[in-house]
């Protein structure tokens, strides 16, 4: 991603896979989800299914040997299944309804802040090390390890191919969780034993909460001993997630964004967005257009940003509240996680680690 506006945007956002599996938002594939509800899922119907899925892992290069190893211990996790459909279907974040700020006092406690300014503290030349290396800042990537895994304490404990497995034989969305299912095995082909690929019940995995496939592509090696270890080495998954970040655009030099007050009066038709992301539409329909620093100055909106950085304006707390500026470098903490929620809650978590 670069600095982006209109349709370009779009396709960028489109185009991008996020670091974790966020199921208010993800489309379906193969069967409807009326097919799937329709149909009672149960350990026979997934034996029945599995061949398939065998197929699949086959024909994508997964070794015999895996492939042999982990089909017959595969079990139906009716839990998966269960979380996964007391999903709520609208995204996690909104304008107004509920508001940001009961939601920003829970998530961003003293004793958080403490805790990820300590996290800096003992490792600080090796972090901004990654920092230089990635060009992000390295309190943002501590308050992204600290919101997802509470700074690498809680990782879950699902086995991932049970999960992912049944996720694809409910069907809602086979592909994403075939494919996923698929990237796993290949983690194992390289090494990694089934007892460490555990983690979220939608397969997000590690300290820095990595779907399968986003470790194959993105996972790097942050404390210099040649493995790429997001499970059980801090400067791994902070070095993965850098590199995720850096990866999906950000640019660097260039705070994510920053506290406004909209005046009084302040004509928010004329600022609307008048598009609509094909990725989650509903998070990024609560921002306006994009304008430089300076045309959001002019129309009365003091700032703290360079002249010419684009910002779209968010009020997640309704008129009258405290509003935020926000430049592409929060559209790809968005790419992390698409919720207005967890992408504010990062960068003034950064913010607050920082100071």
């Amino acid at each position: 991603m670069r600095l982006w506006s209109g349709v370009v945007a779009l396709a960028v956002l489109a185009s991008a896979p996020a670091a974790r599996v966020d199921e208010a938002m993800l489309p379906t594939f193969g069967e409807t989800p009326a097919e799937a509800q329709s149909t009672a899922l149960s350990q026979a119907g997934f034996q029945a299914y599995l061949p398939r899925l065998r197929a699949e892992a086959e024909r994508a290069g997964v070794s015999r040997a895996t492939i042999d190893r982990v089909f017959p211990s595969l079990v139906f996790s009716s839990r998966t299944i269960e979380l996964d459909r007391a999903q709520p279907g609208g995204a996690p974040g909104s304008n107004a309804n509920p508001p940001y700020e009961p939601y920003r006092v829970r998530h961003i406690t003293p004793a958080i802040v403490s805790r990820g300014r300590a996290r800096y503290a003992e490792n600080r030349s090796r972090l901004d090390a990654i920092g230089r290396r990635y060009g992000v800042p390295p309190s943002v990537l501590i308050a992204i390890w600290g919101k997802e895994t509470s700074y690498g304490s809680i990782m879950g404990d699902f086995d991932l191919l049970n999960s992912l497995a049944s996720l694809a034989y409910e069907g809602r969305r086979r592909q994403l969780f075939t494919e996923e299912f698929i990237a796993t095995l290949k983690m194992m082909d390289r090494g990694f034993p089934r007892s460490q690929l555990t983690g979220s019940w939608a397969g997000a995995t590690g300290q820095s909460q990595f779907l399968p496939s986003v470790y194959i592509r993105l996972a790097v090696d942050g404390d210099g001993d040649g493995r790429a270890d997001i499970w059980r080495s801090q400067l791994d998954a902070l070095a993965s997630i850098g590199n995720y970040l850096n990866n999906a655009g950000w640019r660097a030099g260039q705070p994510w964004g920053t506290a406004v007050r909209v005046p009084a009066g302040f004509n928010r038709a004329a600022v609307a967005n008048r598009l609509r992301s094909p990725r989650c539409p509903r998070v990024h329909e609560r921002h306006s257009r994009w304008l430089s620093a300076d045309e959001w100055r002019a129309r009365g909106i003091a700032n703290s940003l360079p002249a010419r950085t684009m910002a779209s304006l968010l009020e997640p707390d309704g008129p009258g509240r405290t509003a935020y500026l926000l430049t592409t470098n929060y559209r790809t903490i968005l790419d992390y996680n698409c919720s207005n929620f967890y992408a504010l809650t990062i960068g003034l978590l950064a913010d607050s680690v920082a100071s």
